[in-house]
């Protein structure tokens, strides 16, 4: 496929141009976002904790080791 030919002055117009149409979040929608992936990585990691801690307790059940 060939791809169309620009000169690097267009190709600057059109990024600009179609920056200026990104609706970009506000700070404090940025810091609730953000605060919000910090809390959910922290309730998986507690839960993937959880979970390696069953098993885990199983498999030693079940092989007898540690025990």
């Amino acid at each position: 496929m060939d791809m169309a030919k620009i000169n690097p002055g267009q190709f600057i117009r059109e990024v600009r141009r179609e920056v200026s149409k990104v609706t970009w979040p506000s700070r404090k929608e940025t810091m609730i976002t953000t605060a919000m992936v910090f809390v959910m990585v922290f309730l998986a990691a507690i839960f993937f904790f959880g979970v390696d801690m069953i098993l885990s307790w199983i498999v030693r059940l079940i092989l007898g080791l540690g025990g």
